[in-house]
């Protein structure tokens, strides 16, 4: 016999029945073709989108990713469905058994819907983007990608933390880059109470003008905050572009503020408490000095 006629005949050989249908090595290689041809036309339409219509529309990243992920979304399940329809399998059916599966293992998967369902509302919404500097469950990081049902932030230290979705709809979370990326941040130094106030506020301005990251629009401004147990407090109050940069900056604000007030002879006091003694009664010193001798 023609080998060529034992494949077709290995090929159609049911393996699978169910009823009137029945399922053979070829129709299980043909739906799996099905998938994979779904599989590349997304990733081609995705290239496509990316290089030929997110590129000149300048679009945000994180809406092309969105797209991207939600297109993928669709073609998959076209996909998927279309193979199951070639094997026969009716879908009302399907859906009836899936149904009763999914009650069966509904509460083993709370978990993992509630996380899918907040990565689509994410999807749509888009309260968080790729790009972001976020800060949520005590975790604050860069966001490098939103999955279906978490979200990777990388933190400044390169450490990457995976973030389930969940935790952006049903707890607080503070986005530094939403809408607009610029963050005012603060750098707080006390002065002696003999110091030239006048001279401090114009001192702090010219470090915040002069630092490379910081913006000139909106301009560096100070405030004298008030009156410490030991200084007067004040406050200097300056823009960045790049909120991961928020720490570095600081750092580099305070090191100008210490040359520049060592320069011009301004002091930052060092933490002063003042200490008061009570008087004592003679006498009880006397029996205290007696007991102690009498020891001694």
């Amino acid at each position: 016999m023609n080998p060529w006629d034992n494949l077709h005949k290995v090929i159609k050989e049911p393996i699978v029945s169910f009823g009137e249908i029945e399922i053979t090595p070829a129709i299980l290689l043909t739906a799996t073709l099905i998938i994979l041809i779904a599989y590349g036309i997304s990733r081609m339409l995705q290239r496509m989108l990316r290089r030929n219509v997110f590129e000149q529309i300048h679009l945000h990243k994180g809406s092309q990713s969105a797209i991207c992920r939600l297109l993928h979304i669709i073609i998959m399940c076209v996909g998927v469905f279309i193979a199951i329809e070639y094997t026969g399998i009716n879908l009302t059916t399907l859906a009836a058994v899936s149904a009763v599966l999914l009650v069966g293992i509904g509460l083993g998967l709370q978990t993992i819907t509630h996380n899918f369902i907040s990565g689509l509302i994410m999807l749509f919404e888009r309260p968080v983007q790729e790009g972001d500097f976020v800060e949520v469950n005590g975790v604050k990081g860069s966001v490098r990608a939103v999955n279906a049902y978490s979200t990777k932030v990388e933190t400044l230290d390169r450490v990457t933390i995976i973030v389930p979705n969940s935790k952006f709809l049903s707890e607080n979370v503070t986005n530094w880059s939403f809408q607009d990326s610029k963050v005012r941040i603060h750098a707080s130094v006390g002065v002696s109470y003999g110091a030239d106030v006048e001279l401090v506020a114009e001192t702090l301005l010219e470090v915040g003008r002069a630092h490379p990251e910081v913006l000139s629009d909106p301009e560096p401004q100070m405030q004298f905050l008030g009156f410490g147990d030991s200084s007067l407090t004040f406050d200097l109050l300056v823009w960045i572009e790049n909120p991961t940069r928020h720490y570095f900056v600081i750092s580099d604000l305070n090191f100008a503020i210490v040359r520049a007030f060592r320069e011009r002879n301004i002091t930052i006091p060092f933490p002063q408490r003042d200490l008061h003694f009570q008087s004592v009664d003679p006498a009880l010193l006397a029996t205290i000095s007696q007991e102690t001798n009498g020891k001694g």
